[in-house]
């Protein structure tokens, strides 16, 4: 062995004494998952007792607001701390300025309200964008074939507004358009409601991971694309600079969106701002696990686990991710 012998002898640093059992691996584990950290997403449609399937989203369902409430009540029993709604919008409820959104006995504002009462210790967190309800498929107000910026922070003041009026604990703006933070805490501290939360959607990117969720809500741009108001995959310190600036115009908690291909900027943000950092797992990267998993390409629980584990290790307090359910089944 040519005097290997001797150097074994004298090893001291042997990292694999801390990986040599179960016990000891669960002392010194770095990063906890837990149900606690994870958000449902729920999508929201009109009607009763009916929930349709997503062909791009395996095991996820449009849910009229009956089921709706069955599936938080369930996520509250596996110790799942929110859900996020997003409402299916019919295109005939559609304009140009999201009328409907301000529609006090809308399809939103009804299923925030029958959580509520179903469940009161459920945080529910809303959407406030306009690509739901605006019949230009757009996040923002649209003029001339260009996305308007103060006309659409305008707009997505009085949604935040019924949201907290429906009784959502925290609102979550994800239109990327610039000063809408401030402007929403302002009107809904104005009114009343000074103790609902803001979740900013604060560095979410032109993703191309994106393409389920906007199938489920039928919620794709008619023209063009949103490559004007969300953030260049390219751009990594431009987060940062727009998470700095929702934090300072009165953010609780910041984004990063999607969570597996920006796990740097995740980490970045972390580093950056001392408010709770979310990260969400899009509906690209839940289609890309199951199909590999329904063609037996990988073990569904390791990968989702692994991935959710992965975000919270690089920094993320809370996860929105389609697999929750599964997961808190899981690790429960």
């Amino acid at each position: 062995m040519g005097g290997m012998e001797n150097y074994f002898d004298a090893l001291i640093q042997r990292p694999r004494r801390n990986r040599r059992s179960a016990a000891i691996r669960r002392l010194v584990c770095e990063t906890t998952l837990s149900p606690g950290s994870l958000i449902l997403p729920i999508f929201v449609a009109e009607g009763r007792n009916r929930r349709s399937a997503i062909a791009s989203m395996p095991d996820v369902f449009r849910l009229t607001r009956d089921l709706a409430v069955k599936e938080a009540r369930q996520a509250y029993k596996l110790g799942i701390s929110a859900v996020a709604l997003f409402p299916v919008i019919p295109p005939a409820r559609k304009n140009e300025v999201a009328t409907e959104s301000l529609n006090p006995k809308g399809l939103l504002s009804t299923t925030i309200k029958a959580i509520k009462n179903a469940v009161p210790e459920l945080a529910v967190i809303t959407d406030v964008a306009m690509d739901p309800y605006s019949s230009d498929g757009h996040d923002g107000f649209v003029e001339r074939g260009k996305v308007v910026n103060d006309r659409s922070v305008e707009i997505l003041c009085g949604m935040a507004l019924a949201q907290a009026e429906a009784g959502a604990d925290v609102v979550a703006p994800s239109d990327m358009m610039d000063g809408r933070v401030g402007a929403i805490r302002r009107v809904l501290d104005g009114s009343g409601f000074s103790e609902t939360g803001i979740l900013a959607y604060s560095a979410k990117y032109c993703s191309a991971f994106y393409g389920p969720f906007r199938d489920a809500l039928d919620s794709a741009p008619r023209h063009g694309d949103k490559k004007t108001y969300q953030m260049d995959p390219a751009n990594r310190r431009e987060a940062i600079r727009e998470v700095l600036l929702d934090v300072e115009e009165g953010a609780d908690i910041v984004m990063v969106k999607p969570a597996l291909p920006y796990l740097d900027v995740v980490a970045e943000v972390r580093a950056a701002v001392t408010v709770p950092v979310a990260a969400y797992q899009v509906s690209g990267e839940y289609a890309m696990i199951k199909a590999a998993a329904r063609n037996r390409w990988l073990d569904e629980r390791a990968a989702v686990l692994e991935s959710l584990t992965a975000i919270r290790r690089a920094g993320a307090d809370m996860i929105l991710t389609y697999a929750a359910k599964q997961a808190a089944e899981w690790l429960s």
